[in-house]
């Protein structure tokens, strides 16, 4: 029931009191009359009280009301509700008046108010006898006053705050909700989503609008609101009754504005930088990702594995497209994405919606697909007039690396030679074009793309798409032969030379009697064959081409010299 107010002016040493501490005393009127005099008892008093009830304050507070007798006449907890009034303006009676001033939030107070202070000789029909004096078990949940603003405390703020929230900035927070007794009404740590919003525009109420300006992201702030830049009267309808203040603990996560672009920050730019990424580069690159606040989302260090893709194509989000162009190979550098250039209200994953996105890139490699090979000669000696060719015997040292340094394979460490022949495939054609027109004694960087090298798959240590560099060193070369040959005579074919390989003189030539004449015809310098192959199945090929009918031996007939054949055999 609401307490009519009756304006009798209060005990002067109660009034004394009050002006002199703010606060009633322990026991108002201790030895005095109760028929007569106010009594309050401080029955519980919570260890901090930031403010008192003073005259002019709202004040929500629940109450148990009974008689001298112990009958009890009312109570707000029967209700399930707080009584709500204003002190000192004439909304209760003059004992109530009186004993709540001085009361902090969450005490609790036994008064004992007597017939003058409360309603007199005339009580309240059916409920209160003329001339009663009433005793109240108050419990005060709230106060405010109409000139109270909103307060702010914050009690942790990182050291680093390159950006405050703004009007119309849009936000991340996490935030417990409670009453000024800490009664919690909500809390988006246990719905374990965070409350996203814009500031300022109207979508919160005023108070928050107001509290969540200038915050750091990481930051710790109360936020102490007023129920008029609350909920007001009316309350929320669900959790939050009429005129309740509200305390907001909350973390600031994220914070970002529509307008915003990237922001790209620069760590570590490695000196003599010869080529940037651009729109159309395949890139290789390494990155951990984390949220505003730094909490992280995902890191190719943790797969092991570089993330590779084409640069300003569209195959990653808009904000790493942009980011990644103008880098260096080796460089480091921060990408801060917008949400609007990253995965958007939706998120994606363990990535929420609308979140401000962190990469903190490095640049393993990348290539363009229209990139040939690229050759550096170190060193040419003076007589440089020999020079490698499609069908040549090499030998040559060699260090392989990625484009980051990492090394692959050495023949230095091995502590012998590579030995190819150009144009068979039995390199890379990277390699196999980074050999053309060396000469003995030259030394030389071939740097590879993919496409030239091991491709999308690479091999054994080799990742996928990987930039290879060779830094190579000739040191023999045999000449090759003319190509389609395989076998040439230096000086004059016999004109007998079926004859002469045909020992025996039957009329038949076996493998053996051929390949015994070759080699002789080898060795003796009147003949020379491919370099770098299996010498006996380059002969055997030989004969296989004159046995024309297959059946192990070459007649007269079959026995042809290649400027007799019409395609090119053999001999």
């Amino acid at each position: 029931m609401a307490l009519p107010a009756l304006r009798r002016p209060p005990p002067a040493l109660a009034l004394l009191l009050l002006w002199v501490t703010g606060q009633a005393a322990p026991v108002a009127g201790l030895g005095l009359d109760p028929e007569s005099e106010l009594h309050i008892e401080r029955r519980s008093v919570p260890t901090e009280c930031p403010r008192a009830v003073r005259p002019g304050d709202f004040v929500r507070y629940h109450y148990v009301g009974s008689l001298r007798d112990g009958r009890r006449f009312d109570a707000s907890y029967d209700r399930d509700s707080t009584f709500n009034a204003f002190v000192g303006k004439g909304q209760l009676i003059s004992g109530m008046d009186q004993a709540l001033v001085g009361m902090c939030v969450n005490e609790r107070r036994f008064v004992t108010i007597p017939p003058k202070l409360a309603y007199g000789s005339e009580g309240v029909a059916g409920m209160i006898p003329p001339d009663s004096v009433l005793h109240f078990d108050v419990l005060l949940v709230d106060l405010w006053s109409p000139e109270d603003q909103v307060q702010i405390h914050t009690y942790f703020k990182p050291a680093s705050c390159p950006r405050t929230v703004q009007v119309s900035d849009f936000v991340r927070y996490h935030c417990n909700g409670t009453f000024l007794d800490g009664t919690l009404f909500d809390s988006s740590h246990n719905r374990m989503k965070t409350y996203d919003t814009y500031v300022g525009i109207g979508w919160l109420i005023p108070g928050m609008d107001a509290g969540l300006l200038g915050m750091c992201v990481g930051e710790r702030r109360v936020i102490t609101i007023p129920p008029f830049l609350a909920y007001g009267e009316a309350g929320d309808g669900k959790d939050i009754p009429g005129q309740a203040s509200l305390v907001f603990d909350v973390l600031l996560l994220d914070l970002h504005n529509p307008k915003d672009s990237i922001s790209v920050e620069n760590q570590v730019v490695p000196e003599g930088c010869e080529r940037r990424s651009r729109s159309g580069d395949f890139m290789r690159y390494h990155y951990n990702g984390t949220l505003l606040d730094g909490s992280p989302f995902d890191s190719s260090y943790r797969r092991n594995r570089t993330f590779d893709t084409y640069v300003g194509q569209g195959y990653v989000i808009p904000g790493m497209d942009q980011g990644l162009l103008g880098m260096c190979i080796g460089e480091r550098r921060r990408i801060v994405v917008p949400p609007h250039l990253g995965y958007g209200e939706e998120g994606r994953g363990n990535i929420p919606g609308s979140a401000v996105l962190v990469f903190d890139v490095q640049v393993v490699d990348f290539h363009n697909p229209s990139d040939s090979v690229n050759i550096t000669s170190h060193y040419r000696p003076p007589d440089c007039s020999v020079r490698s060719q499609k069908g040549d015997f090499l030998k040559y040292h060699y260090n392989a690396s990625l484009l980051d340094g990492t090394l692959l394979a050495s023949t230095w460490n091995l502590g012998k030679t590579h030995n190819v022949v150009l144009g068979f495939g039995q390199v890379v054609l990277g390699v196999d074009m980074g050999l053309r027109e060396m000469c003995v004694g030259e030394r030389r960087t071939v740097v590879i793309p993919p496409h030239l090298g091991y491709g999308e798959a690479g091999v054994g240590e080799v990742p996928g798409s990987a930039v290879l560099v060779f830094d190579i060193e000739l040191l023999e070369l045999v000449a090759g032969l003319p190509e389609g040959y395989m076998f040439v005579w230096t000086g004059e074919v016999s004109p007998s030379l079926f004859e002469e390989i045909d020992k025996d003189g039957d009329g038949a030539v076996l493998l053996e009697e051929f390949s015994e004449y070759i080699h002789a015809q080898v060795a003796s310098g009147k003949g020379k064959l491919a370099p770098g192959f299996d010498a006996e199945m380059i002969v055997k090929n030989m004969f296989t081409n004159q046995d024309r009918n297959g059946d192990g031996a070459v007649t007269a007939a079959e026995f042809k010299l290649k400027d007799q054949e019409a395609e090119h055999d053999e001999l």
